[in-house]
């Protein structure tokens, strides 16, 4: 069964919730299982408002999360307290109240929060409430701080950069010695052959 599959799955269950539609307990642990699956997955998990939002802003949303292997789930606050008991993110269990989503990234804590953040930019009713890097608590302004930080990538090819200048640099350095020396010798026969 694929992730895609059971998010889908998921959200349908999470509709009918909504309607008022009795969900069964072993739905319920099926949810609770999935968000337990990718809490522990994930690096980061940012809990958000989307209370109010329209349909097409939703699906930008998630269609800009998703292109940045970003999942994001519509969970119901008893079964997301449940759910992140045991994984690296609970210390933001008891905050989940009212209306709200969770955007799990996988790889770069840095790119959620950029995309989520940006998003939040242009959209009147969207709020970052809090998340969780690798079990820290963080609040909306430091949600925003992080979102500022480079990218994974950025910061890599950086420290690639200085890695390489040494060696490049010190190369240089002995390429200009031995040339000072190289030149000095030349004079030196120089001097000889004319004396």
């Amino acid at each position: 069964m694929s992730l895609n599959f059971l998010s889908r799955r998921l959200w349908l269950l999470y509709l009918s919730i909504k309607r008022g539609d009795k969900v069964h307990r072993d739905d319920k642990g099926k949810i609770i299982q999935d968000l337990r699956l990718q809490a522990n997955k994930a690096v980061i998990a940012v809990v958000t408002d989307f209370q109010g939002m329209k349909v097409e802003e939703m699906t930008l949303l998630r269609r800009s999360l998703r292109e940045n292997n970003i999942e994001f789930r519509v969970v119901k606050n008893t079964l997301a307290r449940i759910a992140f008991e045991e994984t690296p993110h609970a210390p933001v269990r008891d905050n989940f109240k009212e209306c709200c989503a969770i955007a799990f990234g996988f790889d770069d804590p840095v790119t959620p929060a950029k995309v989520l953040v940006d998003f939040e930019k242009k959209s009147k009713k969207f709020k970052t409430r809090f998340a969780s890097l690798e079990g820290r608590y963080l609040e909306a302004a430091a949600m925003k701080e992080l979102s500022e930080l480079p990218s994974r990538e950025v910061l890599l090819a950086r420290m690639m950069g200085t890695m390489n200048a040494v060696p490049t640099n010190f190369a240089s350095l002995f390429a200009n010695l031995i040339r000072g020396m190289m030149n000095a010798l030349d004079a030196i026969r120089e001097q000889k052959q004319n004396a």
